[in-house]
């Protein structure tokens, strides 16, 4: 019996250790990927714990100050009074929202430079969706496909066989 009882150690030590690793892997991913949303006024307000933490800032973007690099953009983000210079180099382009006076929403960390370094760009343009002042809403369709009264149907028109 003592083999079998060595055997059963052994699994469970391979068990505990297995589980222990996992469990290190999920906290450091999570520690990794956590980002702290935090309005420019925070920002500047964090002192030396803001270059060191993975950030998410949004603001609206200063008209005229988009500079585009290649695949790199700098511009400003505005929150009431305060500007935050920023610098996008992420892998994708900036999404086509993204304009003068838009939304946006930068992931990344905050230099010792001053400048907010963004590897990821969000952007939402509220008014692209909406309609314009004065305008009614499209009309909707009187009559469906099936309402067309004596029409043919698509098959009798096209030589196929009728139903």
């Amino acid at each position: 019996m003592p083999s079998e009882t060595g055997r059963y150690l052994k699994f469970g030590s391979v068990t505990v250790l297995i589980l222990l690793s996992l469990a290190y892997l999920a906290y450091t991913g999570v520690q990794d990927s956590k980002s702290y949303y935090v309005t420019i006024k925070e920002l500047n307000g964090m002192g030396n714990e803001a270059y060191s933490k993975r950030l998410r800032v949004a603001g609206n973007v200063v008209p005229g100050s988009i500079r585009r690099s290649g695949t790199r953009v700098d511009f400003m983000l505005k929150e009431n009074d305060l500007t935050l210079p920023v610098s996008y180099t992420g892998t994708e382009a900036p999404p086509d929202t993204f304009k003068d006076d838009s939304q946006a929403l930068a992931d990344g960390s905050f230099g010792r430079d001053g400048v907010f370094h963004a590897k990821g760009l969000q952007a939402k343009c509220a008014s692209k969706y909406a309609p314009a002042p004065g305008t009614a809403p499209a009309a909707t369709p009187t009559k469906s496909m099936s309402q067309n009264g004596g029409s043919q149907s698509p098959n009798s028109a096209a030589g196929g066989m009728a139903n």
